[in-house]
């Protein structure tokens, strides 16, 4: 995902009157910016951090929804909502599976140190934006059992 598909995204749900989307992708495209300007490049954003992001506001909009008080219904909905738009723009994850077969392919003289320790040091270098990381852990602990 980049940048000026945010903002183009962001400009059609204007001209369709749509404010709950628009006002969901406007906090991304502002984390996006607040982003690229804390790491120095202002213009050209790179993939990777719009994606870093767009997962960290995912992340805040979850536990939102997980301390909201259930008797707030309205507000709770309007979290759901939010969450649905940003998922839309959020880069495809791994699978579990997927992270076993990469982990297998290309680490398997780590894994067979069954420290779990050193394992996720090496991995998450590679996997971190692409996997979440509770996968991680959980694919990583099968392995040291």
């Amino acid at each position: 995902m980049n940048l000026s598909t945010l903002q183009s995204e962001m400009i059609a749900a204007m001209k369709a009157r749509d404010k709950a989307r628009k006002d969901s992708i406007s906090v991304l495209v502002s984390a996006v910016k607040k982003v690229g300007i804390d790491e120095g490049c202002r213009d050209d954003i790179p993939e990777t951090l719009v994606d870093q992001a767009i997962m960290k506001e995912i992340k805040s909009v979850k536990e939102q929804i997980d301390t909201c008080p259930a008797d707030r219904t309205e507000l709770l909905e309007e979290f759901k909502a939010r969450l649905a738009v940003m998922e839309e723009f959020a880069p495809k994850m791994l699978s579990a599976d997927e992270v076993r077969a990469i982990l297998t392919e290309k680490y398997e003289d780590v894994l067979a140190t069954k420290n779990k320790g050193q394992i996720m040091k090496t991995v998450m270098g590679e996997l971190k934006g692409k996997a979440d990381g509770k996968v991680i852990n959980q694919v990583v602990a099968e392995y040291c059992q």
